[in-house]
């Protein structure tokens, strides 16, 4: 298993991201967080996965264990490829990915393109009992009061917890629904 790479990247292909390592080239897809942490002639450390097919061999690139981990979870998920998992480690950072899940919560996934409504349950299903309730934060549930306000508001699931951090966590979720529109 190849569990890290420490290179210069030196392309960006529409499958992924070309790291020197030593004068050897290797091909990562990588998530949104890695491909911004690539800065061509930089030398910068990813974490990686090695997923082995029967007619392929696939690299996939990290910014950080946390979304390594997560998208090891995701595979185990019945239905859950590589792309797919990819795109879902992708789409939010780990935490709010791992809040989500914990609380049962599948918008999340919803907003993610070509995450559907049967994948979305069955994450949220099958990785539960995995990460356990010590991932939610205890205000994890007026967090979606808040959010699911603003969506029905027209915001997408992301667009309206970007909105929510630059509120005050300790006020009631009406008040900071209006300091995220107020902001916006």
């Amino acid at each position: 298993m190849i569990a890290r790479l420490t290179g210069i990247p030196v392309a960006r292909t529409a499958d992924g991201i070309v790291l020197d390592v030593g004068g050897v080239g290797y091909l990562l897809r990588a998530t949104d967080r890695a491909q911004k942490k690539a800065k061509e002639g930089r030398e910068v450390t990813f974490e990686t996965y090695l997923h082995v097919r029967e007619d392929a061999l696939q690299l996939y690139g990290f910014a950080e264990p946390a979304e390594r981990q997560l998208f090891e979870q995701l595979l185990s998920v019945s239905g859950v490829g590589p792309k797919v998992a990819l795109l879902i480690v992708s789409g939010s950072t780990p935490a709010e990915l791992r809040k989500s899940i914990v609380l049962g919560d599948t918008t999340r996934f919803l907003a993610i393109p070509g995450v559907g409504k049967k994948t979305a349950e069955r994450v949220v299903l099958e990785l539960k009992e995995k990460l356990g309730l010590e991932e939610v934060v205890p205000d994890g549930a007026p967090d979606l009061v808040a959010r699911d306000a603003l969506v029905e508001l027209g915001y997408t699931a992301i667009e309206a917890e970007r909105a929510l951090a630059g509120t005050d966590p300790e006020l009631p979720p009406e008040e900071r629904v209006r300091q995220a529109l107020r902001a916006a």
